[in-house]
């Protein structure tokens, strides 16, 4: 078992007198900010794997836009001016 843990079930099975003096104070806060810490840890790796995720996927977009529109989107580029040039031309 985890030591933090240890000495909160000890605590638990104090007395009332000890935890009414606040004996059992110190084991409860560290505790607290065991569990603090580990669950922001989680956070920052779940935030640096979405972060990854979408890397990853940006790349691809931008792959298939590439291949779709040539470099740097020229193709699409000629297709909107043309298309504004219809467009003002009606």
């Amino acid at each position: 078992m985890h030591p933090v843990l240890d000495r909160q079930y000890f605590m638990s099975r104090s007395g009332f007198v000890e935890k009414a003096f606040g004996k059992c104070n110190v084991a409860k806060q560290e505790l607290t900010n065991c569990l603090h810490e580990s669950r922001l840890a989680k956070e920052r790796d779940q935030i640096l794997m979405k972060r990854k995720k979408t890397k990853e996927f940006e790349l691809k977009r931008k792959k298939l836009e590439e291949e779709e529109y040539g470099k740097n989107a020229y193709l699409k580029k000629v297709v909107e001016l043309e298309y504004e040039k219809s467009k003002a031309a009606h």
